[in-house]
């Protein structure tokens, strides 16, 4: 099985690129579909490929990935002896035309592909005990899915601390299981417009807050056959802060246990009570003191929108 070559990317703007993407499922988007990305959900997905989501402009996470690109590939250059060069297109499955691919190298003279990502000093230890996280592997499984690869080489750059190179073979029924799950999420919710169910994550809350951040004042909607999920909201609500309770209560327990030790062990685990020191701003001093210079720094209001259910 081949790829089709669906466009060249070599002189693509950026917004044209945006507008590409959005036209099927790419390999950054595969991980959400199937709840394994913690930083994007499926209702994100659905609300970018609709256009629905306002355009966020790139973080420094982001950029410096993108800069970063080319050292990585170098990098897995030097450690392996393989050759890579650019594909230069947006790739298409021949029998899913919705499945899309913006591969970051190709490996010469094998059926493999090259995804090269960069990562922050948080992440060392995972990537050090020869782990990576789901969603980098579904989006190799992904792109083994588009172009037919046998394999797909993963390097990643913590920066300043390491450099690691995994091997992703080629494995049909994870592939198989990654058509179905992304054939039902564009034919049953994106070309019908119906948004996936929501799944709770912070990632699905934030699109909600991006798409609807204003109330539009004196307005009222009806809610009747939600009363079921109201009085299930409320129960859970008061659960939680029951369960939370009970922890607060073993935590105090725990540290009266303590006293002023600064580590505590038990069979299976350790425990700590470390001292911090950190410096805070005394706002109202300033406030009082230095009226001039405060106003300069307050930020314009936001308006945020509020939560609550009341019983009545």
């Amino acid at each position: 099985m081949q790829a089709v070559r669906l466009i060249n990317t070599s002189d693509l703007s950026r917004e044209e690129w945006l507008k590409q993407r959005r036209l099927g499922i790419g390999g950054s988007d595969a991980a959400a579909i199937v709840g394994l990305d913690k930083y994007k959900s499926a209702f994100d997905v659905y609300a970018d490929k609709l256009g629905l989501k306002p355009e966020q402009p790139d973080n420094e996470a982001m950029r410096q990935g993108r800069d970063l690109e080319q050292y990585v590939a170098q990098r897995f250059m030097e450690a392996t002896g393989k050759k890579v060069r650019r594909r230069n297109a947006i790739l298409q499955h021949p029998e899913y035309p919705f499945m899309l691919a913006n591969i970051d190298r190709w490996v010469v003279g094998e059926k493999a592909g090259l995804e090269c990502k960069t990562t922050s000093v948080l992440n060392r230890t995972k990537f050090a005990q020869g782990e990576y996280t789901a969603n980098y592997y579904v989006q190799c499984i992904h792109y083994m899915a588009v172009t037919g690869a046998e394999r797909w080489y993963l390097a990643v750059l913590v920066l300043n601390k390491a450099f690691h190179i995994f091997e992703i073979e080629r494995d049909e029924a994870e592939i198989n299981a990654l058509i179905e799950a992304e054939k039902d999420f564009w034919e049953n919710h994106v070309m019908k417009q119906i948004p996936p169910a929501p799944d709770g994550s912070e990632a699905t809350s934030e699109i909600i807050k991006q798409l609807f951040p204003e109330a539009r004042e004196a307005t009222e909607t009806a809610l009747f056959g939600y009363e079921g999920k109201i009085q299930q909201y409320l129960e859970l609500d008061t659960k939680v802060k029951e369960l939370e309770c009970e922890r607060d209560k073993l935590k105090q327990e725990i540290q009266l246990a303590m006293a002023d030790a600064e580590i505590g062990r038990a069979q299976g685990c350790i425990v700590e009570w470390k001292n911090q020191t950190r410096q805070t701003l005394d706002t109202q001093r300033l406030k009082k003191e230095q009226a001039e210079i405060y106003q300069q720094y307050l930020k314009p209001a936001q308006t945020v929108r509020v939560f609550k259910i009341k019983e009545v």
